[in-house]
């Protein structure tokens, strides 16, 4: 028998018993549909974080403030007011560092016209827009002329815009931060939130400006640094570290008062979090579709019993263990084909539906498309070869008597 006429033969058989065909099929449907949109969607995740960490600044080191302990209990992270405007000078000689942006932040009552909003007011220098590649959707950014003689210029996010303003363009009208007087030079394009922290909602204005009118004070809240090359990250961190230790006086048996963030760290750290991820999401699909191949074998066996006298007849007259084996093989082998297929495409709807209700932009993983299809195959054909083999192993003789 040629494997047209088996293919044909492995149909027709299935064909029969429509619903028992789909109950059986429905298990490789889930197992395979569910690493599609599992895959996919975890794909889609760690590119969108990754970009929002990239986002953040070229080649970017976070320097914050340590913590301060207070009647024996430790007031967290960026309490201790450890940097100084010393700290950014020693820290701008650095050859390894191609910028350095001392940050500092405030809260502030803004009035424009009838309208009253309250954001973050952010100061630094024009060092920041480089540092941490902040874009403009409409002006420029303010410059170091500006920077040092305290300008009262403002570069506004998409979120203050939009409160503000409205439809209008932002730049070149006057706005009014805690009584005093700002023109509008700029507004960032949208970066979205990181966390509970929207980005978009906030106003920067020359770090003169702010400590001069809002803070008082010359010590920054953070700073931000951009190493020289990708390949000076480590060597850029070990540096800033130990310049820093120096500048404030600290002993080789002192732990740092400040936190350096390495955003190459963070990256491998997210990477190796979401490979995690998606091998436990992986492993939960590949037990649906363990279920759907025991659903397969037990089809199987239970169509052996009942094509006993049928397979008796065919022995009967001339058909081959082999020929047997390919029939029931070929089925077991169709039925995960099918089930492949049709899972594929259901965890690919399930994957945009899903990336609609994030708001992520999904693509179907295609490596997972492959694995999927290849793993449905392998499935229905493995848990298909022990009732085949049964099925070529009965006696023809026994089986013509099967009742």
């Amino acid at each position: 028998m040629n494997f047209t006429k088996v293919l044909r033969t492995a149909v027709k058989s299935l064909a029969l018993n429509p619903l028992r065909t789909f109950l059986t099929l429905l298990g490789i449907i889930i197992g395979v549909a569910a690493v599609i949109a599992l895959m996919s969607v975890g794909s889609a995740t760690t590119s969108s974080v990754t970009s929002r960490i990239q986002g953040l600044g070229t080649n970017l080191l976070v320097i914050s403030p340590g913590q301060s302990v207070q009647n024996g209990v430790s007031q967290g992270l960026g309490t201790a007011q450890s940097l100084t405007d010393k700290d950014v000078a020693a820290l701008q000689k650095l050859s390894v560092l191609s910028a350095v942006a001392p940050d500092q932040t405030s809260r502030a009552q803004v009035v424009y016209g009838s309208t009253n909003y309250q954001t973050v007011l952010e100061g630094s220098t024009p060092d920041l827009f480089s540092v941490r590649n902040l874009s403009l959707a409409a002006g420029r950014p303010f410059n170091l002329v500006e920077e040092q003689h305290a300008a009262n210029v403002a570069v506004i996010g998409s979120t203050v815009a939009q409160n503000i303003f409205g439809n209008q363009s932002p730049v070149g009208k006057t706005i009014w931060i805690n009584g005093l007087a700002f023109q509008v030079i700029g507004e960032l394009t949208t970066q979205g939130s990181s966390g509970a922290t929207n980005n978009d909602d906030r106003i920067i204005i020359p770090l003169t400006t702010l400590q001069n009118h809002f803070t008082g004070s010359t010590n920054p809240n953070v700073i931000y640094a951009s190493a020289a090359s990708g390949q000076d990250m480590t060597r850029a961190q070990q540096e800033v570290e130990l310049t820093l230790r120096q500048s404030h006086g600290l002993s080789y048996t002192q732990s740092d008062d400040f936190v350096i963030t390495n955003q190459s760290t963070l990256l491998d750290t997210l990477q190796g979090v979401t490979q995690t991820l998606q091998s436990f999401l992986g492993g939960i699909a590949g037990i649906s579709l363990l279920v759907g191949g025991i659903g397969i074998m037990n089809i199987m066996l239970v169509s052996v019993t009942e094509r006993t006298r049928e397979i008796g007849l065919r022995k009967a007259l001339g058909a081959t263990r082999s020929a047997v084996l390919k029939q029931f093989l070929v089925e077991s082998a169709l039925v995960g084909l099918l089930g492949g297929v049709i899972g594929i495409a259901v965890g690919a709807v399930t994957a945009s539906v899903l990336g609609r209700v994030m708001n992520t932009a999904v693509q179907v993983n295609v490596s997972a498309v492959w694995i999927a299809f290849v793993v449905s195959l392998v499935v229905g054909i493995g848990f298909g070869i022990y009732p085949a083999f049964r099925a070529a192993r009965l006696s023809p003789i026994n089986a013509l008597r099967y009742e």
